[in-house]
């Protein structure tokens, strides 16, 4: 008989749906990006602590507040903890008002904004690695997810070859930029 009581499984839950956001009366959650945490600024503006391609981001969504990294931790990514950190002090200084919710933007749109940020980080260094995470603080405004932007990457190495190059490994896929040309 004590062995049919550790046998039991509960039910399955279902995830309770998500609420909607005061100050708007909808949910968002933009596509590619995992919202872990919401602050309130002075302004009642929220300052959101997210992730995509698996590190954190601050990003205020009253002024144009944006963190990846961490005080003198510069060569590291956010971890929670140091984001709920900076997006609680931000939160706490701010006294912006809430700007409107990032609108979808179109594929054209999307694929514009992606070509001219990688185009935009070029350097006269050779072959830059170039990682997902360099968008990170894009990503609320492109709202597009890894698989979106790694395809995208691939057809701009295929059409500029002289701005991206790509490597696939069993790893996965590299992407280099490409160095700029002497002038």
């Amino acid at each position: 008989m004590a062995f049919t009581l550790f046998a039991r499984r509960p039910e399955p839950v279902e995830a309770p749906a998500p609420e909607p956001w005061p100050e708007i009366g909808e949910t968002w959650q933009p596509e590619g990006v995992t919202v872990v945490e919401r602050y309130y600024n002075l302004g009642n503006a929220v300052v959101l602590v997210f992730r995509s391609a698996g590190y954190h981001v601050v990003a205020c969504l009253g002024c144009h507040y944006e963190a990846t990294q961490f005080k003198a931790h510069y060569s590291t990514m956010l971890t929670l903890k140091e984001a709920a950190e900076l997006a609680n002090t931000h939160a706490a200084g701010c006294r912006a008002l809430p700007r409107e919710i990032p609108a979808r933007p179109d594929e054209a749109a999307a694929r514009e904004l992606l070509y001219t940020t990688v185009r935009g980080m070029r350097a006269r260094d050779e072959r830059l690695n170039f990682y997902l995470f360099h968008l990170d603080t894009q990503r609320l405004t492109l709202q597009r997810t890894n698989e979106w932007i790694v395809g995208e990457l691939e057809r701009l190495a295929d059409d500029e070859p002289e701005v991206l190059k790509v490597s696939v490994n069993k790893w996965g896929t590299d992407f280099y930029l490409q160095k700029l040309p002497e002038s």
